[in-house]
């Protein structure tokens, strides 16, 4: 059953906005601080890295950091679209920074993460959509011993199947692309985003590496009716979907799009049971899940189903050979005027 909002007055709390209304009762968390809380947002400052838990406001943000992990966002703090929702800022973005990739590395070897996710701002000012910069970002993950794993977050590229290939040459792990809502209240939430172009983005993901555990999320609270979430868990399983998340939307300040409705634990236990049924391999649905949270775990359920058997790195490597044979491309096709490894040369 959904929580519909009551107006209690201007509270000020940092995921309750003055424009508003109290949370629910089951949004009540213990604050998180420790020795790792501290450690890991030094490093961060310290290696200049940005994380989408600061700049997107992440309610699970405390939690994270406090058990030594957070999910790395590259290519700045600045995206060039400008969603409803999001709380990451838009704008014109800075230069891309070469050495980008060998910091994250730095910071994922002094955390001892084995299981690393990386996004990004969308950089539509980009040929690639930043997609060599994800590449090089895989790579520099690749050198560490241990190698960990990796789930790359990425934006649509604009639909640039090049820019794809690029990124699904490099071997991730998991490649998760969030549709984020239902489609029509894409033009209100999402105008330069397309329902239909990040279906498109996942299904050719998963054509380009079958073996590659795709991923998707969704919010709701945002006015969405029950049988349009039914819909989109249809549309992302035709596409080949393997996870699916789906959390609580909480608007980040008065000037983003306002909670329509607050969404019960009960009612994400019912989303949960209907998207199992649809035949997604791994679902996480409850108010506080995002798209990274406990990614790890994630990965580790999903990979427990015979049809994702754990690759070695040898199966790794030729299943990299493989799609290059196939798709005709090699390490000279990921190549931009801002491939990092170019500019280092």
């Amino acid at each position: 059953m959904a929580h519909r909002p009551v107006n209690h007055g201007q509270a000020k709390d940092r995921y309750n906005p003055p424009h508003a209304i109290r949370l629910p009762s089951w949004f009540a968390r213990p604050i998180y601080a420790n020795r790792n809380t501290r450690t890991v947002t030094s490093l961060l400052r310290r290696l200049r890295l940005h994380t989408v838990c600061e700049q997107a406001r992440c309610p699970n943000k405390g939690e994270c950091f406090s058990h030594g992990t957070a999910t790395f966002l590259i290519l700045g703090p600045v995206c060039t679209r400008h969603c409803r929702f999001c709380a990451v800022a838009g704008g014109d973005p800075r230069p891309v920074e070469c050495d980008e990739p060998e910091r994250l590395a730095q910071a994922v070897r002094a955390m001892g993460l084995s299981y690393v996710v990386v996004t990004s701002v969308t950089r539509d000012d980009l040929d690639d959509g930043g997609a060599a910069q994800f590449a090089a970002a895989i790579r520099a993950l690749r050198r560490l011993l241990p190698m960990p794993r990796v789930e790359v977050l990425t934006p649509d590229f604009a639909g640039n199947q090049e820019a794809l290939e690029i990124v699904v040459y490099e071997g991730p792990d998991v490649f998760n692309h969030n549709v984020e809502t239902v489609p029509r209240l894409y033009s209100r939430l999402r105008p330069e985003a397309e329902y239909h172009r990040s279906l498109d983005l996942l299904r050719r993901a998963k054509e380009l590496s079958p073996a590659m555990v795709t991923k998707s999320g969704i919010m709701v609270g945002l006015g969405e009716r029950e049988d349009e979430v039914r819909a989109v868990m249809s549309d992302l399983r035709r596409a080949g979907c393997d996870i699916l998340t789906m959390g609580q939307y909480l608007s980040p300040s008065p000037d983003h799009e306002p909670v329509r409705e607050y969404i019960s634990p009960e009612t994400f236990q019912r989303y949960d049971r209907i998207a199992r049924k649809e035949g997604f391999r791994y679902v996480a649905a409850s108010p506080l899940t995002r798209s990274s949270y406990q990614a790890a775990d994630l990965f580790r359920q999903c990979r427990k189903d015979s049809h994702f058997q754990r690759r070695t790195r040898n199966e790794d490597e030729h299943h990299g050979q493989a799609f290059r044979d196939r798709s005709g491309t090699g390490r000279a096709h990921s190549r931009t005027s801002h491939d990092p490894e170019e500019v280092l040369r």
